[in-house]
């Protein structure tokens, strides 16, 4: 059965940018309640139980036709934000360097207008949902978006990083303002990790 994973950091380590309220409601009632309910709903199917959070994604055409809608939304929820807290850390780099940074500059130009177009596309995520930077199946990064806890895994590419758009990942503090809340989690991205993820697929 799946278990909320720990943070690598307290609550109020990402402020002034992400506000300890935030965090601790943010990891501790919606993150929980994912794993809450994805646990509810592998109960009966002992199989499944045994299945990573990425092989339940990548199956999710095969799953049990009467837990199949609460398996594909809270197992997207469960890994997405296990992904999006390794994604943050209170010692940010500015940007992304070494091989990320090259293929970034390579298709982008620079860092800032990749920064805008990743920007942009959280930007125009309509209700809930989130941003990231995949790498194809042919091995080019590219920026898209997901609605609701849809993962891009589920259209064969692999995520990089990912920013969270649901209002609750930002209401406490930025209210409506959801450009004020991007602009500054990009002071938090943990690119090193971002790095890792990047090297981990190519």
């Amino acid at each position: 059965m799946f278990k909320l994973p720990e943070l690598s950091y307290a609550y109020d380590a990402l402020e002034p940018y992400i506000d300890a309220k935030t965090m601790e409601l943010h990891y501790t009632k919606h993150h929980q309640a994912y794993v809450n309910n994805l646990n509810a709903a592998i109960e009966n199917y002992p199989d499944l139980q045994n299945f990573t959070l990425e092989e339940i994604i990548c199956n999710l055409k095969n799953m049990p036709d009467p837990v199949k809608t609460a398996i594909e939304d809270n197992a997207g929820g469960h890994l997405n934000h296990s992904m999006f807290w390794t994604m943050m850390t209170k010692n940010s780099k500015a940007k992304p360097y070494n091989k990320l940074e090259k293929e970034i500059n390579k298709i982008w130009g620079n860092f800032d207008k990749f920064k805008e177009e990743f920007s942009n596309q959280a930007k125009k995520v309509f209700g809930s949902g989130w941003a990231w930077l995949s790498l194809s199946k042919s091995g080019k990064l590219i920026i898209s978006s997901t609605h609701n806890q849809d993962n891009p895994l589920e259209n064969g590419l692999k995520p990089i990083l990912g920013l969270d758009v649901w209002e609750h990942a930002y209401y406490l503090k930025y209210q409506n303002k959801r450009v004020d809340y991007i602009q500054a989690w990009w002071q938090v991205v943990n690119w090193q990790q971002i790095e890792e993820n990047y090297n981990k697929y190519i």
